[in-house]
């Protein structure tokens, strides 16, 4: 259970200790557990829905949203804001874009990026909650930490060393299919339809975001990962309130 260990803390928030340094295979098998991460992290969600239902429909959506950030410390968010800036700052240009991604400072674009990001997820949680679909809080995050498993599976790293190399480099890609084919029978299991159509919405936007790394990238970075779990989220929650 270790792997689990390492990707919950990793992906999160929550005070979790591990005994030692992780193997470089430790940490490839790892990311066979973010989707449980991500399911863990719904539940905790669903059960806070639940327990603040009742409450006035602008506090219940700003403490779930609250909730939802701080359970990962903001650590996708970072992630979003790093590429925003990039991905205009850089030109166009490869080696620029990936030079200004490891700058830690935010430009106004990536606090532009952010407001609106948060915005979006904000009136999509008041809007889950007025149509009593608390069960996307379950399938949402769910999906969001499948695409890190779908990125990493199926698109180069490109940032030599460190941790991501790591994770590229040592994950059990066979496992990493059956995986991400189980995580997509529980979204349909848990939501029925709109599973399916978070699955379709999902599987277009990261196959649009995909192809901008490849662009402009030829591959994916931590930070590029974490922009890409971001507006997955953002896409399917606010594409599921519509549907």
């Amino acid at each position: 259970m270790l792997p689990f260990w390492i990707a919950l803390q990793f992906l999160s928030s929550l005070p979790v200790r591990l005994p030692g340094m992780p193997t470089p295979q430790e940490l490839g098998r790892s990311l066979l557990f973010y989707p449980l991460v991500g399911l863990l992290f719904g539940v905790i969600l669903w059960g806070l829905n639940g327990l603040l239902n009742g409450s006035p429909l602008v506090l219940h959506a700003a403490l779930l949203l609250t909730a939802w950030v701080l359970l990962s410390g903001g650590l996708h968010l970072d992630g979003l804001a790093d590429s925003a800036d990039a991905w205009l700052g850089g030109f166009g240009d490869r080696e620029r874009t990936l030079t200004i991604m490891k700058d830690p400072r935010s430009g106004p674009i990536a606090v532009v990026t952010l407001v609106l990001v948060m915005l979006l997820k904000f009136a999509a949680l008041l809007a889950l909650i007025e149509q009593q679909h608390g069960v996307y809080l379950l399938v949402v995050p769910l999906i969001g930490r499948a695409a890190l498993l779908g990125l990493f599976l199926t698109t180069p790293y490109v940032r030599a060393g460190g941790l991501g190399q790591a994770l590229a480099d040592h994950l059990p890609r066979s496992a990493g299919k059956l995986v991400l084919a189980l995580s997509a029978l529980a979204c349909v299991l848990l939501a029925g339809l709109n599973g399916v159509s978070a699955l379709v919405m999902a599987g277009l936007a990261f196959a649009w975001l995909r192809q901008l790394m490849l662009r402009r990238l030829g591959g994916t970075t931590g930070d590029t990962a974490g922009a890409l779990l971001e507006l997955l989220e953002v896409g399917v929650l606010v594409g599921l309130v519509l549907v």
